[in-house]
């Protein structure tokens, strides 16, 4: 992959996020590039990879403060709450693959 800089591979990571992650709401799948999410995960993310600690526990910790506005605002859920595991599999499987080339 042989990324050069920083941006580029925030930008790819969150490419990849927002392709294969998803939020379920009522069995409706909602990539969280369209959700305009993905970018925010790989940005929250990527201390992870810099300090290769890629773990799914730290992960889930990460999820977890990430707040989604719900309702026009009037509530937020953490990101972990709207994930299938099947999609934080996804996201650690992602995010090892990149942390292996930092």
């Amino acid at each position: 992959m042989a990324k050069t800089s920083t941006t580029e591979i925030l930008e790819s990571l969150a490419a990849e996020i927002g392709e294969n992650v998803y939020i379920d709401i009522a069995k409706w799948h909602l990539y969280l590039a369209d959700a305009k999410l993905h970018t925010v995960v790989a940005e929250k993310m990527y201390p992870l990879l810099t300090s290769k600690s890629v773990k799914e526990e730290r992960v889930v910790q990460v999820l977890e403060s990430i707040k989604v506005k719900i309702g026009g605002g009037r509530h937020e859920l953490a990101l972990i709450d709207l994930l299938p595991l099947q999609c934080q599999v996804n996201l650690v499987d992602i995010l090892e693959k990149y942390q292996d080339e930092v």
